[in-house]
């Protein structure tokens, strides 16, 4: 193989180029010999191995980026120890630009590059180059790869993509102090030559500052900068490369740099005396004037912190800080008074919060000033002798009772009149009044504890002299308490008896009330009323604890028989007089089951939806469902088992016909007349028409149990009477076309024995007593309840 180019861009390219020129004109192969890749048949032919040969096998061509000239640019030369020069050989190139950027000489094996290549968008193409006998198209050489790598020219000059940048340093900083680090990048090649070597330098912003020129870092020049001075700066970088050489592109950068502060100035007041005017009349806790220190730093190296170092001032004064203005805000801490001191000497001091203490050196971070109050002599309102009255009177006193009085007067040395009065906008002043003069306070109506047993009332008082100035003052009065109420029985339910309630059984424990206060209301006495006669149901037991037992005195009450009763009762308090009161309770008797669970209060009612559970209201529901379940089913198998009553000729047979009609029972006289089967010959004007209804007949029938037993019906020949009505059935023409049952009942004229039914038997009444069933529990009940019944009919 022989590679020739023919250009080189440095000395050591002509170095490398003058070798390989050398080693190809001295590098021959003959043609006879066979080679390592080759084997000698016995034939005398020779087999060829696939083996690249070490002349077919090379690394990489060079090619210059951003090549502008007319003419393709040579890359390098294909050349294979099989070609002769005679053409016999045919060189194809393929891979990456293969035919577009780089083209081939099929014969010399030339290859050139027809377009301008830039390296920063491919650095390199991979090919693949092959030999070929131009007549037979078999291969001389194998399919071998290679190179060409675009060798870089600096086209790009360094940026910084990150800028423009903003940097801040503290104030006062040392020299050499760090301030940010800049980096500039350079598309080109940085392992050729020293197109990608960037050098940084200042263009901008000395003597303040300095820049590395290989890494780029910022620092600070210049000592004890301060920002009171200069706040802002304006740096600008410079990146070159070519290590800096003269014809090396370069590029560069602002940095905006700001000084931070930091707590380097004490707080400075303006001037060192201050006055200030201040009314005697100031609120206490209110501000009355502001005092401001300077700082020239900024955010919390400015804060300060006034105080009052004088004992004079900080008794009758304090100081706090605006932290939006900075200002102090003085306030009076007690109130002034003109007539004993007219001027206050305050000496206030301002010192920064934040102190650095690598800047104490600079001296002490506080300052003082003088303020000197002069207190203003203001006509005040009068003042009271408390801020707060209370009083006290007792209820039901008369109009004009005395409660109590107040007191005010005129704070300044004129001591002018002072003037009361009661505030009319207050629901308290219909009760009370106050003598203008006195301030003496009495009552304009008597008063009721139980209706309200504390009044608030204002008390203003003004001077004579000027009305305008006012002062209030709180007055509160509490109503004592009299034994003016009488007790009374605490429930106004009414009470439950049971039916079954026995003598000396306590029906119920009662208590009282009453609406006086604790001193006389909380000792109770009962009794029933003396001047009414002993009340033989029930008595009262006083248990001496202020309540009473309600205690039944018989035993078996009914409700049917009675159902309410009242109980007067008389209730003493323990007060001072003693009050007495009658209150009446209603007693309600009730059936109830064991342990005196009530069953039902109202005797009209049957059911009670307070005494039945949930579950109960649903069973009965379901019972009711049920039933009408089972009354649906039966009309419906009634009506699906029903057969015609006119049936087809060919289904002509003995048939029963059967007619579900019922009479009224004994009352009704009119379904059926029993005569006709007593007396035969009553009957023959029904004979032809039994389908139609015979018209009323009046019959008086004596109840069985009211008949003479002499009365006795008339003989009559039953057996002849049905032989008739036989015949009758068998003329009738009326009647369907088939046998019929006709039945006739007769019972005959009687039993010698006579009947076993009570109902027609005369009434004895029995003398047994069934109180007895009382005890036998909630099963016997119901019965116990019917015979009472009974006999309450029969005393009745």
């Amino acid at each position: 193989m022989r590679i020739s180019t023919t250009s080189c861009l440095c000395p050591f390219l002509v170095c490398l180029c003058f070798i390989q020129r050398c080693y190809g004109a001295s590098h021959h192969v003959p043609a006879k010999v066979p080679s390592k890749n080759q084997t000698k048949l016995a034939n005398g032919e020779t087999e060829v191995h696939h083996r690249p040969k070490r002349g077919w096998i090379w690394n990489q061509f060079f090619v210059l980026e951003e090549h502008f000239g007319t003419e393709a640019q040579y890359v390098g030369k294909l050349h294979s120890n099989s070609d002769k020069g005679d053409g016999s050989v045919r060189y194809i190139l393929d891979g990456e630009g293969a035919g577009t950027i780089f083209i081939i000489d099929e014969v010399t094996g030339d290859i050139h590059a027809t377009k301008s290549l830039d390296r920063e968008k491919k650095t390199h193409y991979v090919l693949h180059a092959q030999a070929l006998d131009r007549h037979t198209e078999e291969a001389l050489e194998p399919k071998s790869e290679f190179i060409i790598k675009v060798q870089d020219i600096n086209d790009n000059a360094p940026k910084f993509p990150d800028g423009p940048f903003v940097a801040t340093v503290p104030e006062m900083s040392e020299v050499g102090t760090s301030v940010l680090q800049v980096t500039a990048t350079d598309a080109d090649d940085p392992t050729y030559g020293n197109s990608a070597r960037i050098v940084y330098s200042i263009l901008q912003g000395q003597p303040y500052f300095s820049v590395d020129p290989k890494t780029g870092i910022i620092r600070t020049a210049l000592a004890n900068m301060d920002r009171e001075a200069r706040e802002h700066y304006t740096v600008v970088i410079q990146a070159k490369d070519m290590a800096g050489q003269v014809g090396g592109l370069s590029g560069s950068t602002t940095i905006n740099i700001t000084l931070t502060d930091i707590n380097d100035n004490p707080p400075k007041f303006p001037q060192k005396n201050y006055q200030l005017y201040v009314p005697e009349s100031a609120q206490v806790g209110k501000p009355v004037g502001k005092i401001k220190a300077n700082d020239e730093d900024l955010g919390v190296n400015a804060d300060i912190r006034y105080s009052i170092i004088n004992s004079e001032g900080a008794n009758m004064f304090s100081i706090s800080t605006d932290r939006d203005t900075r200002e102090g805000i003085i306030s009076l801490k007690k109130p002034l008074n003109y007539e004993r001191k007219k001027t206050y000497t305050l000496h206030i001091e301002g010192v920064n919060t934040h102190v650095d203490p690598r800047y104490s050196y600079l001296g002490s971070f506080k300052d003082t000033a003088t303020l000197k109050i002069t207190v203003g002599d203001v006509d005040e309102p009068p003042v009271f002798s408390l801020e707060h009255f209370i009083m006290d009177v007792y209820e039901n006193a008369p109009s004009g009772t005395e409660v109590g009085a107040v007191t005010a007067r005129d704070p300044d040395s004129r001591n002018s009149p002072v003037r009361y009065y009661l505030d009319s906008t207050e629901e308290g002043v219909r009760y009370f009044r106050i003598d203008e003069t006195s301030g003496v306070i009495r009552t304009t109506q008597p008063l009721d504890r139980e209706d309200m047993p504390w009044h608030n009332i204002t008390v203003m008082a003004s001077e004579v002299d000027n009305p305008s100035l006012l002062s209030h003052v709180p007055v509160t009065v509490q109503v004592l308490d009299v034994n003016d109420n009488p007790p009374e029985i605490a429930t106004d339910e009414e009470v439950i008896v049971c039916e079954s309630s026995r003598p000396g059984q306590v029906i119920q424990t009662v208590t009282a009330v009453d609406k006086d206060d604790f001193a006389n209301g909380q000792r109770f006495s009962f009794a029933l009323p003396s001047q009414l006669p002993v009340n033989p149901n029930f008595t009262l037991r006083d248990n001496e604890d202020s309540t009473a037992s309600i205690i039944a005195r018989r035993r078996r009450f009914n409700h049917l028989t009675q159902e309410l009763y009242e109980l007067p009762i008389v209730v003493w308090d323990g007060g001072e007089p003693s009050l007495s009161g009658t209150s009446t309770l209603t007693l309600r008797v009730c059936p109830c089951q064991r342990h005196g669970r009530i069953r039902m209060c109202q005797g009209e009612a049957f059911l009670s939806s307070a005494g039945l559970s949930t579950g109960a209201l649903i069973a009965i529901l379901l019972c009711i469902v049920i039933l009408l379940a089972i009354v649906v089913l039966f009309i419906t198998l009634r009506r699906s088992k029903k057969e015609p009553l006119i049936i087809s000729e060919e289904d002509i047979r003995e048939n029963v016909v059967t007619y579900d009609d019922e009479g009224g029972g004994e009352e009704d006289t009119e379904a059926f007349d029993i005569i006709a089967l007593r007396n035969p010959a009553a009957a023959e004007e029904l004979k032809f028409r039994r389908d139609v209804r015979p018209e009323a007949r009046q019959h008086c029938v004596l109840p069985r149990s009211r008949r003479s037993p002499s009365v006795e019906l008339d003989e009559v020949d039953v057996h002849e009477f049905i032989k008739q009505r036989l015949v009758e059935a068998d003329m009738d023409t009326s009647v369907p076309p088939y046998d019929s049952l006709q039945t006739y009942a007769y019972e005959g004229q009687g039993s010698p024995t006579g009947t076993v039914s009570p109902l027609d038997s005369p009434g004895t009444q029995s003398e047994q007593d069934y109180n007895y069933l009382d005890d036998w529990g909630p099963e016997f009940q119901k019965l116990a309840e019917l015979y009472g019944e009974a006999d309450s009919d029969v005393t009745t």
